[in-house]
């Protein structure tokens, strides 16, 4: 067996099934489930109908690197969400969902030859990052994130002896599980930083469309066309219809960006057998050509965190996000004794933050937080924050 499997942490929902194991429901309330990132509003009947109406190309085996069609679809969307001018030929490659892209996309970078391959990432993180680096026999380096500036990450608590070791830089904007979208002198500083010692970042904006205020979040590509660097240099953005459209059963997303590394990735995942079928192609040629069932779905969530904050907030330390659908709130004790006291007395599963997070320098920056994934209707979710709420007043 690879003996790096063993460096592999258990996945946080799985960690949260062993720490619940005992926990009885209770059983006079219907469960609710805060726990899983997993958008269950409804999929886009284009989305369906396209994926229905293109059945007959089970029968033919699939590009890698998929259909020009769709890779301009991918480009005219950029191209309007960003302002970014690129060639579907060489700067845009589709891929089964931005997971398994995050993931392989270190396979590709990372040369674990090099003295001390190191793997930035944030702190509370996706784990997607950290196993990826340890399967790409890198270390991996946490950088913690600021609650004084609602959770922005501390590029600046990384050793500059640790960026002179670092291969690649994962950035989530707006992050996971906090929210936060990052400003252009915070691209500014990751660029430069690129460009003095030579490592890739990897930005990945999935919760991209979905956000509350006048002006849409900054992507990666966007930050770097604005200072100057129309190559993207170093740079790969990715990027899901999962949560942008609510089809995370769809298994479709795209990277851009550097021309070179993705012509190093595209030759990477034919051998590795990534190719995307012709049907979820089509649905996904539909799905980046329109906009409006984005706007709805937009709405929805600025409902919700309009309805469900002003309960939590009299009782829980907690903001509304820059951007994505979850809230990062602050517990009055333990997070993992507040998430199994509340299944227990009020059937209403969450994510105890310090699952998110790792130990760094004696320090978990997700103790004592919570991440409420508000993905279920407007009436259950309000219905899980008050029960949150009063579980929260009973303590």
């Amino acid at each position: 067996m690879n003996p790096l499997l063993d460096r592999l942490h258990a996945y946080p929902f799985e960690k949260l099934r062993a720490l619940m194991a005992g926990v009885r429901p209770n059983p006079s309330m219907s469960p609710i489930s805060l726990g899983i990132g997993e958008p269950r509003h409804p999929a886009p009947a284009l989305v369906r109908e396209a994926l229905f109406g293109h059945l007959d190309g089970l029968s033919h085996y699939p590009a890698t690197a998929g259909t020009l069609e769709l890779r301009r679809a991918c480009a005219d969307w950029a191209g309007r969400r960003y302002g970014v001018a690129l060639d579907p030929a060489s700067q845009v490659l589709p891929v089964n969902g931005s997971r398994e892209a995050l993931f392989a996309l270190a396979q590709v970078v990372v040369d674990a030859t090099r003295h001390a391959a190191t793997v930035v990432c944030p702190n509370p993180f996706y784990q997607i990052y950290e196993g990826a680096a340890l399967l790409a026999g890198a270390a991996c380096h946490f950088a913690p994130v600021d609650a004084q500036r609602n959770f922005a990450v501390d590029w600046d608590a990384v050793p500059e002896a640790v960026w002179q070791n670092t291969q690649l830089l994962y950035v989530c904007s707006p992050g996971n599980p906090t929210g936060a979208v990052m400003p252009l002198p915070e691209w500014e500083r990751l660029f430069a930083l690129s460009d003095r010692h030579g490592f890739v970042i990897a930005s990945d904006e999935c919760y991209s469309e979905i956000w509350f205020g006048d002006s849409a979040p900054l992507g990666g590509l966007e930050a770097a066309l604005r200072l100057g660097r129309r190559d993207f240099r170093r740079l790969v953005m990715l990027t899901s219809l999962s949560k942008r459209s609510n089809v995370p059963g769809l298994r479709s997303g795209f990277v851009a960006g550097d021309a070179d590394l993705l012509r190093a990735f595209l030759q990477y995942r034919t051998y590795h057998g990534s190719a995307m079928g012709p049907a979820v192609q089509a649905a996904s040629i539909a799905a980046w050509a329109d906009e409006a069932h984005v706007v709805e779905n937009r709405r929805l969530y600025r409902e919700k965190f309009a309805r469900v904050l002003p309960i939590l907030q009299p009782v829980l330390d907690v903001q509304r996000p820059d951007a994505g659908f979850y809230l990062w709130a602050a517990t009055p004790g333990d997070d993992v004794e507040f998430a199994r006291g509340l299944l227990e007395n009020y059937n209403c599963t969450i994510l105890p933050g310090s699952l998110l997070a790792r130990e760094q320098d004696g320090r978990n920056p997700g103790r004592n937080r919570i991440r409420l994934a508000l993905v279920a209707g407007v009436d259950e979710c309000v219905d899980a924050a008050e029960r949150i709420a009063a579980y929260t007043r009973s303590l």
